[in-house]
């Protein structure tokens, strides 16, 4: 999936309207998913709570790796966050449809790394010291790409130096 996602053009100049193939994808594997577990229940009964946690941990892996899978972007615009929202939605809707688990996991997680491409240079030093669920790579690409192009060099670096902060042992 990270492999097809790194091919994806993130730096476009208009809002798509279609979702990516990396999306249909991932939904093929999960429709492959619940056929194979509903082959098994077939033959094994398989109780509600064992299947719902089967459920919620290739839900959180899908929405780990999609978050992996945009902080390994090298450009991005505007129009290619955009995007990245409607790839999420488009995976959302037709997740829901599969599963009965509720709250999707890690969906809030997806939104916020999302979200946070849209913050001002001010706000993001927060956002960054408040977001340690992320990694120093996932906040470094934040700042690197998406920030690059509206903040400048001294701020940029302030905040590659919170994310550093971040990751050394306090003393």
């Amino acid at each position: 999936m990270l492999l097809l996602m790194t091919s994806v053009k993130w730096d476009v100049r208009e809002i798509m309207s279609q979702h990516n193939v990396y999306v249909d994808t991932l939904l093929k594997e999960f429709e492959q998913f619940n056929r194979r577990l509903t082959e098994v229940s077939k033959r094994v009964r398989i109780p509600l709570p064992v299947s719902n946690i089967l459920w919620e941990h290739c839900i959180r892996l899908a929405n780990r790796t999609i978050v992996e899978g945009y902080a390994n972007v090298k450009k991005c615009s505007n129009e290619g966050r955009a995007l990245m929202q409607l790839d999420f939605q488009q995976f959302l809707m037709k997740l829901e449809k599969l599963t009965d688990i509720r709250p999707i996991p890690d969906k809030e997680f997806v939104e916020t790394y999302i979200k946070a491409y849209y913050l001002t240079e001010n706000d993001m030093e927060r956002w960054i010291k408040e977001h340690r669920e992320y990694s120093s790579k996932q906040l470094t690409n934040l700042v690197n790409v998406c920030l690059g192009s509206h903040i400048n060099k001294k701020a940029r670096q302030k905040l590659l130096a919170a994310i550093d902060d971040i990751d050394r042992p306090k003393r």
